[in-house]
């Protein structure tokens, strides 16, 4: 096992592991995990290196609902052994359930639930999260509905993603008891750090940031000339690694190299230096890549120094 710190999740939320593991490849097409059996070789990896946090969604999977429904069967007899994440309404995409219906409105979030648990095969979620806000519908309403599955014991704590830093001062506002954040967060996509995280310091919640690596692009496995084919970001966004700011990149390698450490240790170690940061969710198709997730995230712990070092090198607005 992996000598994985555990952090709570803001003021009230529980304590996760530093690592989570993102599950939107569970039953994606072209991957190890498409099937049940790859699924269930990663979710047995994650137990045995310590990585508790388990982060999906009701729309992940090659159909909607299949990440949920692959990780249910494989979490047979280990449900305690994990947080279970997942979450809701997300208004690009639809579930087939209540069409037209607001996704944050009481009705909605409760159909959502119970089609979630099923799948899961669980009585309760530790941590459920609105996917996107629903502007057609009052936040008050949102929470108020969240409250009752929290009473009910659906669901444990509940959090949301892709907030502004507004919404979430609204959130807080209006007495939602959130415990967590998820937005997009990474060394080049630091957009967060305007709003979003000042506003999640002031209330206190964990924060959890998405696309960590930037699709692959911060891991040390591209370059300006290798490209590996066999990859999430060459199949799916290769526009990404096209229009990546080399430059800095090669910068970023370089730093990475004279501290004798891979590209993946030093970004996990950024990551996880940043305030209330509370766990880096990263992907993983094979075990081996989760293995390797987990070993990077306890390599190195920056000094502010070098905090200072690698936000200079990414710190575009220094270039004339």
């Amino acid at each position: 096992m992996a000598n994985i710190e555990l952090r709570a999740l803001g003021h009230e939320g529980p304590l996760v592991s530093t690592i989570g593991l993102g599950c939107n490849s569970f039953g994606r097409p072209g991957t190890f995990t498409e099937c049940q059996e790859g699924t269930t070789a990663v979710l047995a990896t994650a137990l045995d290196l310590g990585v508790t946090l388990l982060d999906t969604a009701d729309l992940y999977g090659g159909v909607p609902g299949m990440s949920e429904t692959f990780m249910g069967n494989a979490l047979k007899g280990k449900r305690d052994k994990v947080v279970l994440a997942t979450k809701f309404g997300h208004r690009e995409f639809e579930m087939g359930i209540l069409p037209g219906v607001p996704k944050g409105s009481r009705a909605y979030i409760r159909e959502a639930i119970e089609g979630s648990l099923r799948r899961l095969q669980t009585d309760y979620v530790d941590l459920y999260q609105l996917h996107t806000p629903d502007d057609a519908t009052p936040i008050e309403d949102t929470i108020a509905a969240l409250d009752e599955l929290v009473a009910e014991g659906k669901i444990r704590y509940y959090g949301h993603s892709s907030f502004s830093g507004a919404q979430i001062d609204a959130a807080a506002a209006a007495g939602g008891r959130f415990a967590s954040a998820q937005n997009q967060y990474n060394l080049l996509a630091r957009e967060a750090e305007s709003d979003v995280l000042p506003a999640v310091r002031r209330h206190g919640l964990g924060f959890l940031p998405f696309f960590p690596l930037q699709n692959g692009l911060l891991t040390g496995k591209f370059t300006r000339t290798e490209r590996p084919a066999d990859t999430r970001i060459m199949r799916q966004r290769p526009f990404l690694v096209e229009d990546a700011p080399w430059d800095v990149l090669e910068a970023y390698s370089a730093f990475c190299a004279a501290h004798e450490l891979t590209m993946l240790e030093a970004t996990f170690g950024w990551l996880l230096a940043q305030p209330n940061l509370t766990s880096v969710i990263a992907g993983a198709t094979k075990p081996e890549q989760l293995r390797q997730n987990a070993a990077a995230a306890t390599a190195w712990t920056p000094t502010p120094d070098e905090l200072r070092e690698i936000s200079d090198i990414f710190d575009t607005s220094r270039e004339s």
